[in-house]
């Protein structure tokens, strides 16, 4: 690739997946051969470098092979940084994971930072996780509390829609945004019809699409400690027994590969039988 396509995972509410999404994103598009820079911007959790952390051990413990990001990570003392100093790492970081790697892959915190704003900026892709309840919505749009009509976009709706501008204004080019609905569990039929005829109104009122996320399974947690994800699962890999769960959870994932559009990234590395 002549230019690295840069993906920012992003929701200013904690507890929506981000870190999931993006650590499953990482490991799908390296199995379709990609090089991939793994930024994590959570500088007080930072899980996505603590997965990896983990994959790196566990596959030198067990003698087994699977591919592995380039990092670069940010001290975690930048939380107790200026803005201007914090901002001056992200970018040398920034810089130099964009020349290394095919795809830029970037982890945001839950809540308003300087480097979070400003990696908005550099996305080429924003994928925006979001449970399904209107405590998530409220970060994207704010609905009148009686007839629960849509009032105006919230405050990351407002972050992205700023990002996009100055992206614009700054070299012509568009950010695509994928609110993907994420941990998706048995509701009253009611309100998940209400809460999709609000995502479908704020998605044409700010402009993005909408797709799936990954359902609140137990193998998605079972895998985590060992830093792997489903598609790491063959017959040299193999942590936890495999049911027919683990199959549901790869084709969950290939949908939403698919949703993003990097289908031809991934090419047939999710199609492999576990």
């Amino acid at each position: 690739m002549s230019q690295p396509r840069v993906i920012v995972v992003g929701n200013e509410k904690g507890g929506a997946g981000k870190s999931t999404i993006a650590l499953h994103l990482a490991v799908a598009l390296m199995y379709g051969g990609a090089k991939v820079a793994v930024l994590d911007l959570d500088l007080r959790q930072q899980s996505l470098g603590h997965f990896f952390a983990s994959r790196r051990a566990w596959l030198a413990a067990n003698e087994a092979e699977a591919p592995m990001p380039l990092e670069f990570p940010l001290s975690p003392d930048l939380a107790l940084a200026t803005d201007g100093e914090a901002l001056a790492a992200f970018h040398q970081a920034f810089e130099a994971a964009n020349e290394a790697a095919d795809f830029v892959l970037i982890d945001t915190p839950g809540g308003d930072t300087a480097i979070s704003r400003a990696a908005h900026g550099l996305a080429d892709l924003i994928v925006t996780p979001m449970n399904d309840s209107f405590v998530d919505f409220d970060m994207l749009g704010v609905v009148d509390p009686v007839s629960l009509d849509l009032k105006r976009p919230g405050l990351y709706s407002v972050t992205v829609w700023d990002s996009r501008k100055a992206r614009a204004v700054a070299d012509g080019r568009s950010i695509d945004w994928v609110v993907l609905r994420n941990r998706l569990a048995p509701t009253e039929a009611r309100n998940r019809r209400r809460l999709d005829e609000r995502v479908k109104a704020l998605s044409r009122r700010v402009g993005f699409r909408v797709g799936p996320g990954l359902r609140d399974r137990v193998i998605y947690r079972e895998l985590y400690p060992f830093g792997l994800t489903i598609a790491d699962l063959s017959p040299a890999i193999r942590p936890v027994a495999i049911s027919l769960q683990h199959v549901a959870a790869r084709q969950e994932l290939r949908a939403l590969i698919g949703a993003l559009g990097l289908g031809d990234v991934t090419g047939q590395t999710l199609m492999a039988a576990e």
